[in-house]
């Protein structure tokens, strides 16, 4: 689950779809990552608005951001981003690592509420988070669903 920064949206998605594979006891088919295309905030912890709005929904995380790798479109079989501007910049630097076997897509592309889209809250408040929040367990719930 790939973001620009790692620190908003991207580790509420994580988080999201780590409890909701908990949940159905899938962790032993499942390894969930988030990772930012910046080297921003490499090593930061989410944003506070992030975690308190994991928190309020009775999720807790642990992670700390960390830029895409070459090995992360080797290894994974799903890269899934926010916006445009993250599916432009994933599928450019995809271009670049030979064996590429991840797809690449917009996390928006699964809600049922056709919310394409999941803008970034950073610069919003705890309402927009909660909307982030929102759809994320959407995308993540049907995601899962589709490929389970």
């Amino acid at each position: 689950l790939v973001s620009i920064g790692n620190i908003c949206r991207s580790p509420i998605a994580e988080a999201v779809f780590r409890k909701l594979v908990t949940d159905e006891k899938l962790e032993h088919k499942w390894r969930t990552d988030s990772a930012a295309v910046s080297d921003w905030n490499v090593g930061r912890f989410p944003d506070s608005r992030a975690l308190s709005c994991l928190r309020n929904h009775g999720i807790e995380t642990a992670h700390k951001a960390r830029q895409i790798t070459k090995e992360d479109f080797q290894t994974f079989d799903h890269i899934l981003c926010m916006d445009e501007s993250n599916l432009r910049d994933l599928n450019r630097k995809s271009n670049q690592v030979k064996d590429c076997k991840a797809k690449i897509e917009l996390l928006g592309t699964y809600d049922p509420q056709k919310q394409l889209i999941i803008e970034d809250p950073y610069y919003g408040n705890e309402k927009d988070f909660e909307t982030v929040y929102e759809q994320c367990l959407r995308c993540c719930k049907a995601f899962l669903e589709k490929y389970h």
